[in-house]
């Protein structure tokens, strides 16, 4: 349903009904300054998609009658308890004018004042002016998903009137008046209804909504599945059917698509879909679709929606958190179940043992619905993967009962597949070479820097695979696998890696045993507490160092990721490994053996060093490297 935080009853109108008078002279209230900047935004900018507004205004009204609906399971001693529950919408097309009626929960006057007067959700009005600066388009989508649906209205008229009376019955009717300019009106009136009305003139350019036709159409195309009759002048337009409830080879395609697409305030298609029907140790139905691309507010946990709660066909809950862990949020659907008793309050379903063991079964579900995308339909899962990986990966942490299934459903870029595609662990042990007992990976920032890594040398030379991780979540997460398929999981950053000689090309000419370890004391020497050690290199074939992380040391995007959130987090000290067959190495050994004081063995070794860190994105000091590197080359051009 809609996402607006307001009472959905939020409604508005331009001239009264002629069923209501005033009683008292109209309160003028100024907008919050923040509210002030989101209409200015939305009337000025919100270009796409203007039909918008009347998903919105049906979704609000939608949200009403489900509030009067669940309140009334267990008290009805309302306002109108025998009225219908349905929406009405008339048009005049002589008079361009438009309004939306419903028979709900309605408003009170400190909901005209504090809810339509006040942004619904922190950071709406900076991400939504954000947008505007990087000249991406203000999205209609994306209204309904901040919580402000109802302002959206003013993207077709310049003055808006709501008039309503709460379903208590000692209720007063109240009308709100609103050109979104910065002030409203709030005045009592006569109104003998419980629900809300909203009526408006539209704006010349959008007078095609004043017209059966155009409104019928956009009704039928996202609000085709309200679990309320809507009515266009006194015909019933909308289909009201709990498509879970139907059988699932009856149900067309398209069916299935219209009603993902009015849940999620999507305009793609699904990129998949579950339908299930279970009855044993917890009876119930769910329909849960897969969205083909991350909406904007992705990985924003709380402008996220997931799954409506119903119990028989009775709406309990908009966005129920039970449902699914927080790695599995990014799907829309609803659950429908019969053990769920109708009047229990929305905060015990938080505790309540049968949403637990819907959740439980709903899980095991999903990822075997992955696994079967992942086996038989690899492109679709790749796509799906590359949307949503960050948040689903992040279950192999959370979600201790189902690790090994999503261990399975965990896919990686190697060095062995090209850019974008994917490959999965066990494809991965499949591929290792005769004598590999380890799988391998390497950590950076992204696929391209990765290739660069002095420390990917060995591997690539004697055809070993290593997944190359450029996502900052899998760094939190492959460490801590240990193993898979009894295989070791290895950093080849760390310093400890059992690595075989090259055997390949025979055993390159290296610097004499006594020379070498002279070199590597006046390397220590030098660098003194910079780094933990110097030692002599197995991993590297064409570059002269690199820098390895101890045994006691994390890895280097985890700790750039730990300054992040420190500034003082200095992180561990590296070893710095020098290739002793590199032309480079063999001259400064003979520097050493002519004069083991050389200003420029010494200065080379720093260089080498902090150029170690240089390509590692660790540099903290580039100006002294320079200036080294300048009279480095001027020695070397005398």
């Amino acid at each position: 349903m809609a996402t607006t935080k307001q009472p959905k009853t939020t409604k508005k109108k331009t001239t009264p009904s002629k069923s209501t008078q005033t009683k008292n002279k109209a309160e003028q209230f100024e907008y919050k300054a923040e509210m002030k900047q989101l209409l200015h935004l939305i009337v000025h900018s919100l270009y796409t998609h203007p039909e918008i507004f009347l998903r919105e205004l049906i979704s609000n009204a939608s949200d009403a009658l489900n509030k009067i609906r669940f309140r009334m399971l267990t008290d009805t001693d309302v306002l109108d308890p025998d009225a219908s529950l349905r929406i009405t919408v008339e048009l005049d097309s002589k008079k361009q004018t438009f309004s939306i009626e419903d028979s709900g929960d309605g408003m009170t006057k400190d909901d005209l004042i504090n809810e339509i007067g006040t942004v619904a959700k922190s950071g709406t009005v900076e991400f939504l002016k954000q947008m505007q600066k990087n000249d991406k388009p203000l999205d209609g989508n994306l209204i309904g998903q901040f919580g402000v649906g109802f302002y959206s209205v003013f993207m077709v008229t310049d003055n808006v009137t709501i008039e309503t009376r709460h379903a208590d019955k000692n209720s007063t009717g109240y009308r709100w008046v609103s050109s979104g300019e910065g002030k409203f009106t709030v005045e009592e009136i006569d109104k003998k209804t419980r629900g809300t009305k909203v009526s408006f003139k539209l704006k010349k350019e959008h007078q095609d909504f004043s017209e059966e036709f155009r409104v019928k159409n956009t009704i039928k195309k996202y609000s085709n599945f309200v679990d309320f009759p809507i009515f266009v002048d006194k015909e019933e337009v909308n289909r009201v059917s709990a498509v879970w409830h139907q059988q699932k080879n009856k149900v067309k395609e398209e069916e299935l698509t219209e009603f993902y697409k009015f849940i999620s305030n999507d305009f793609n298609a699904p990129l998949g879909h579950l339908h299930l029907s279970l009855e044993g140790a917890v009876n119930f139905k769910a329909l849960i679709f897969l969205p083909e691309t991350a909406p904007e507010t992705f990985m924003r946990e709380h402008l996220e929606k997931s799954l409506q709660l119903y119990s028989n066909k009775i709406f309990i809950q908009d966005d129920c958190k039970e449902l699914l862990p927080e790695y599995l949020r990014f799907l829309k659907g609803v659950v429908d179940t019969e053990d769920l008793p109708l009047n229990v309050s929305r905060e015990v379903t938080q505790s309540s043992p049968v949403m637990m063991k819907i959740k439980n079964v709903l899980v095991s579900k999903i990822l075997a619905w992955f696994g079967d995308l992942a086996k038989n339909d690899k492109g679709k899962y790749d796509k799906f993967y590359k949307n949503f990986g960050p948040i689903f990966k992040t279950g192999v942490n959370s979600d201790f009962a189902n690790k090994e299934k999503l261990i399975e459903l965990l896919r990686f870029e190697t060095t062995k597949t090209q850019k974008g595609e994917l490959s999965s662990l066990k494809e991965y042990v499949s591929r290792m070479t005769k004598d590999q007992k380890e799988i391998y990976y390497i950590s950076g920032e992204h696929r391209e820097s990765i290739e660069r890594n002095p420390n990917l040398e060995y591997f690539a030379k004697n055809g070993i695979e290593v997944l190359l991780l450029s996502d900052p979540f899998d760094v939190f997460i492959v460490p801590g696998l240990n193993e898979y398929d009894k295989k070791p999981v290895q950093s080849i950053d760390k310093a400890d890696l059992d690595l075989k000689e090259d055997k390949k090309d025979g055993k390159k000419k290296e610097l004499g045993k006594d020379v070498a370890k002279s070199l590597i004391e006046v390397f220590k020497k030098t660098l003194g507490d910079k780094v933990e050690d110097v030692i002599a290199s197995k991993r590297l074939v064409d570059s002269a160092a690199t820098l390895v992380v101890g045994k006691e040391g994390m890895d280097k995007q985890m700790e750039k990721m730990m300054q992040m959130m420190n500034k003082d987090y200095a992180g561990s000290k590296k070893i710095l490994e020098i290739n002793l067959s590199h032309p480079l190495i063999k001259n400064l050994g003979k520097k050493l053996i002519a004069d083991d004081t050389d200003a420029v063995l010494r200065s080379s070794m720093m260089q080498l060093y902090e150029g170690a860190l240089l390509i590692e994105g660790s540099l903290t000091s580039p100006n002294e490297y320079v200036t080294r590197m300048t009279e480095l080359m001027v020695e070397a051009t005398k």
